[in-house]
């Protein structure tokens, strides 16, 4: 457990300016940003112990965070 948020900025840190003027164009895309950060919240509130959840619940939240991660990252390198 780090308890260290995984923000976009920390996760893609040298393609801000490019995460933006996607999720500005593309609603699809930024729905996913709001899931990621929805679901990021949920980890370090969990992680924080200001929500309690089950150890199960946790890693589903961490599956679910990776695997936006995964399509977010995706979505970048269609961009390049």
């Amino acid at each position: 457990m780090s308890n260290t948020p995984h923000t976009l900025g920390d996760e893609f840190p040298d393609q801000l300016e490019k995460i933006h003027a996607l999720k500005a164009k593309d609603a699809h895309f930024a729905r996913i940003l709001e899931e990621y950060d929805e679901v990021n919240d949920q980890i370090h509130r969990a992680e924080s112990r200001i929500d309690t959840i089950s150890d199960e619940d946790e890693a589903i939240l961490r599956k679910r965070r990776l695997a936006l991660k995964d399509t977010i990252a995706a979505a970048l390198a269609k961009e390049d």
